[in-house]
């Protein structure tokens, strides 16, 4: 089945009023009706603080943000929903596992491994634990299109390696990692395994338990949610192991004076006032991921990705970051222009009104390691147009010639 784009795009309020090309989607995706009209709902028809009262709109509130909760479990195919913690995004994700399996467990001389692609929020708060604990962090270093050889997986793993972070789809480049291959490395040097989901969940089918995933992070609002809503996959075993991130209200079960008896999983991480609406808009985006089918999404991302690095390869003086191959680029498309900075090139197609992302995209040590001060990147999404994309490459074309270089 293919995707009918001029359809869809009656489904996004934004997109469908508006003249702009929103290349953008990386960053933030844009939110279909279905999305907005459910944190409306949750607002209008069952707003309460869930787990907190014992009336039946609170009731009523707990069971939506549960049922919630069981989405994000079938989504992702995780073997339980008490694996499922809701966080506000990805980073908060990722530092809640640094902050409590991390400090806990890791120690002087063991070995935390990390690609040279990731974003700057598995970078940091791994080298926060390392000063912490005196844990060394290790670097994979990729090659210019991404790919990670099995040479550069030898250097990275040894017995010490006690912590595997690792982006699936870098937001620079769009290359996806091998992240089966990564986790037998990881196991068998007895590590574990956090897999940055951020710009694979919203664009492929992810299975937690074919990946070999430990933890999972990614973002409700690169998938078609709100912002401030994200997930944290842990498997059962540790999650249980591992101390409460934050503490306060709703994440225990007793207080004392002195002591606290923590709340069972998944609450334990859940302090203070949930984002259910949020939660409940997540499951609305998951619901509209299973009407259209994930598969058709990426079949549509993909040709217009192919369609567009054809036509930038024909233009003088630009060069694609990372593969030559389309079905390497998850819709990111990271480029630069011969004697155009990037802002310059985001500033002039916004006066075409084309929005596209420029800097180092939160991924400094991957441009340094590439010899790449900064790019520009356009990013698409299943509801964008070849017409869009035409559109795109004219501006891109033009960039040279409006700069004063004379072809």
């Amino acid at each position: 089945m293919s995707i009918d784009v001029k359809k869809i795009r009656e489904d996004f309020p934004l997109i469908k009023n508006s003249s702009d090309v929103y290349f953008d989607n990386a960053a933030t995706s844009q939110r279909p009706v279905s999305v907005i009209e459910a944190e409306k709902i949750f607002s209008e028809k069952y707003n309460a603080n869930v787990m907190r009262g014992l009336y039946p709109l609170s009731i009523k509130a707990t069971e939506i943000y549960e049922d919630s909760r069981k989405a994000v479990q079938r989504f992702i195919n995780a073997k339980s929903s008490r694996e499922i913690i809701f966080t506000r995004n990805t980073t908060e994700s990722i530092n809640l596992v640094a902050y409590t399996w991390g400090l806990a467990n890791l120690k002087a001389d063991d070995e935390i491994v990390i690609s040279i692609m990731e974003h700057h929020s598995d970078i940091l708060p791994w080298q926060m634990v390392s000063r912490m604990t005196g844990a060394k962090l290790k670097y994979i270093d990729c090659e210019p299109d991404g790919s990670i050889t099995d040479e550069a997986l030898d250097k990275a793993f040894s017995d010490k390696t006690k912590l595997t972070a690792i982006v699936h789809v870098s937001n620079v480049l769009g290359c996806v990692n091998d992240i089966e291959k990564i986790s037998k490395r990881a196991k068998a040097s007895g590590a574990k395994l956090l897999i940055d989901g951020a710009q694979s969940v919203p664009h492929m089918k992810v299975d937690v338990q074919k990946l070999g995933a430990d933890f999972l992070a990614f973002s409700g609002h690169k998938m078609l949610a709100p912002m401030g809503i994200g997930v944290l996959y842990g498997k059962e075993e540790l999650l249980e192991e591992m101390p409460p991130f934050l503490t306060g209200g709703e994440m225990i079960e007793s207080v004392t004076r002195t002591d606290a008896v923590f709340a069972e999983l998944p609450h334990k991480f859940e302090a203070g006032t949930v984002n259910a609406s949020g939660a409940y808009a997540l499951k609305a985006a998951i619901d509209y991921y299973d009407k259209t089918g994930i598969e058709n999404m990426q079949k549509a991302e993909h040709e217009l990705t192919e369609y567009i690095l054809k036509g930038m390869k024909a233009i003088p003086g630009v060069k694609v970051l990372g593969s030559d191959d389309a079905g390497n680029h998850t819709g990111i498309i990271s480029f630069t222009v011969d004697g155009v900075h990037p802002h310059d090139i985001s500033e002039i197609l916004a006066s075409d009104g084309i929005d596209v992302r420029a800097g180092h995209h939160c991924a400094q040590p991957l441009l340094k390691h590439l010899k790449v001060m900064s790019s520009a990147r356009a990013s698409v999404m299943f509801y964008n147009t070849l017409s869009e994309a035409d559109r795109f490459l004219n501006s891109v074309s033009e960039l040279r010639r409006r700069m004063g270089y004379a072809e």
